[in-house]
């Protein structure tokens, strides 16, 4: 049986590379937490006057600190949420930025278990992060 394919890359566009977006979602967002991972969200709409582009899919960020490992390991970590994330793009509204902490945890865990340990918990924020953003939906 063949290996699954990997997700499509996702494009330069659906990634947050400025450190003003970085700073907009870390500060003004809404965060959750785990072992292993930290998920920040902040929709665009609120943002809009302040000039940010607007894209088909919700851009993602990742920080991946020198406490995860060195270099080899921190690409690792990265290159394993991405595809994760990939996965749980339609879960968000298209005008939302998210950027992902990976913890020191992380890397014992992408280490160990490959894609499917990093996945398992960054389902788990999704899930806690999709269902507070359908309750901000209604009670607005």
């Amino acid at each position: 049986m063949p290996a699954p394919r990997p997700a499509a890359p996702r494009s330069k566009r659906g990634r947050l590379t400025r450190s003003a977006d970085f700073d907009r979602v870390f500060r003004r967002g809404r965060s959750f937490g785990n072992r292993y991972l930290v998920l920040h969200l902040f929709p665009r709409a609120q943002a809009a006057d302040e000039g940010t582009p607007d894209t088909p899919e919700p851009r993602v960020g990742l920080s991946v600190s020198r406490r995860v490992g060195g270099a080899v390991e921190r690409n690792l970590v990265k290159r394993l949420l991405r595809e994760a994330f990939a996965e749980h793009t339609e879960r968000f509204p298209t005008s939302v930025d998210v950027v992902i902490v990976a913890r020191p945890d992380a890397r014992e865990l992408a280490e160990r278990e490959g894609l499917a340990g990093i996945a398992a918990p960054l389902r788990e924020l999704v899930e806690k992060a999709a269902g507070a953003l359908s309750s901000a939906d209604g009670a607005a």
